[in-house]
């Protein structure tokens, strides 16, 4: 399965660097590249278009005021060499922002966001991706981005309108999110367990379908996700 992507940049560099980015991912499939929004809008309207990678400086009209004019945009990553416009684009909803010059690794994970996100789907990662086990997850709480290595986190707790994740060496952070949000944006290497808990599989020590266990740390299956836990325990 691959998705139809468009490069929406005036900087040659930036879209030679890209295109060579979406050349080596076997999920997408690059349709166009456009200089400005008025390139891009046309396009839009005579070709289908699942993801955008749309820089934010360009000329006439931004990148920002270009997505906040299309009436059913597809899913937009924001290219940017500037920092301090990330938050302002999360406001849209987008996918991920990349602050160029943007690695392949950075890239990567930016576009497994987009599949988990837009297709519910989670698909078998490039060898670079083996190698480094690198999946990361970028969260907006308020007017902070928060950026994590999701192997560094060993289960995640609600706490009303909170989470609180709970990483490695006893590491803790409590940010403003839904459980049911995070869930939808983590990889397969989690499972919902309970209504309160989503855990890292990779840091189950004992598991049964009352009860999880993480090292010291025991966390009871809620009624309602015993079929699911059942589910993994045959696999």
């Amino acid at each position: 399965m691959k998705a139809t992507c468009l490069i929406v940049d005036d900087e040659p560099l930036a879209v030679q660097l890209l295109k060579k980015h979406v050349s080596e991912m076997d999920n997408l499939l690059l349709a166009g590249t456009c200089t400005n929004a008025v390139e891009a809008s046309s396009f839009l309207k005579q070709h289908r278009v699942e993801l955008l990678f749309l820089d934010i400086q360009m000329p006439r009209i931004t990148g920002i005021d270009f997505l906040k004019a299309l009436q059913s945009p597809p899913a937009v990553i924001i290219t940017t060499a500037h920092r301090e416009y990330a938050v302002e684009g999360y406001d849209l909803d987008i996918v991920d922002y990349l602050l160029k010059p943007i690695s392949f690794e950075r890239f990567l994970a930016a576009v497994e966001r987009f599949w988990r996100r837009n297709h519910n789907y989670n698909r078998s990662l490039p060898a670079e991706a083996i190698v480094t086990g690198d999946i990361y997850l970028s969260i907006k709480s308020g007017t902070k981005i928060y950026q994590f290595n999701e192997s560094e986190i060993v289960y995640i707790e609600s706490i009303r309108d909170f989470i609180q994740i709970h990483f490695r060496h006893e590491k803790k952070l409590m940010i403003k999110y839904r459980i049911s949000q995070i869930e939808g944006e983590l990889s397969g290497n989690f499972i919902r367990i309970h209504k309160s808990y989503i855990v890292n599989k990779k840091s189950i020590t004992t598991l049964t379908a009352n009860m999880i266990e993480l090292g010291k740390i025991a966390i009871p299956v809620g009624e309602s996700f015993k079929t699911g836990v059942e589910q993994y325990l045959k696999q």
